[in-house]
């Protein structure tokens, strides 16, 4: 006990000093920091994870559909091949019901027995895009990705690639998955 003015006794209070105080802040931010990187990351990897299955969906589904329908992919209107590949062609070919010359019709319609096989279409995990950019018969893919679809298809080779940029851990483009 202390003795203070005027003969008053005071007790000793144990406190904090500013310097712990700034210690506990510092040490509460350091953790907070690493948090917020395992959540990045595990948030990277999700996408990476998803991505992965939904370009496993729909080329699993791209190969279902030519090997119902003469062996023509999805998005030749009709199932023309002499026709431009169009993206409403391919997202209706995948949503509704079709016969084997690759006509669609509502599920249910007589006549048009296979599909539908997807009841929409994935949304790339990275852009959050569903369109398809679909190229012509004679088109090349793109050398990079630019973000500006989700995914984009060749119907003459029945091949999609996801359209984002960036790369995985193991520096592989997500355009080439």
């Amino acid at each position: 006990m202390y003795v203070g003015t005027e003969g008053q006794t005071m007790k000793k209070t144990k406190a904090f000093t500013l310097v712990e105080i700034l210690i506990v802040v510092v040490l509460l931010g350091v953790l907070a920091a690493i948090a917020i990187i395992a959540v990045a990351d595990s948030t990277s990897s999700a996408q990476q994870s998803a991505l992965a299955t939904d370009l496993k969906l729909l080329r699993r589904f791209i190969l279902v559909y030519k090997s119902q329908h003469l062996e023509v992919g999805p998005g030749y209107p009709n199932g023309q091949t002499t026709a431009a590949p169009t993206e409403q062609a391919f997202v209706d070919q995948t949503k509704m019901s079709s016969n084997t010359n690759g006509q669609t019709a509502p599920r249910g319609t007589v006549g048009f027995k296979y599909g539908p096989y997807l009841s929409r279409m994935p949304v790339n995990p990275f852009n959050n895009k569903t369109t398809v950019q679909m190229l012509g018969n004679d088109e090349e893919f793109p050398d990079e990705a630019d973000d500006s679809h989700g995914w984009i298809y060749k119907a003459a080779t029945s091949e999609v690639r996801a359209d984002n940029t960036g790369a995985d851990q193991n520096d592989k483009r997500y355009y080439d998955y």
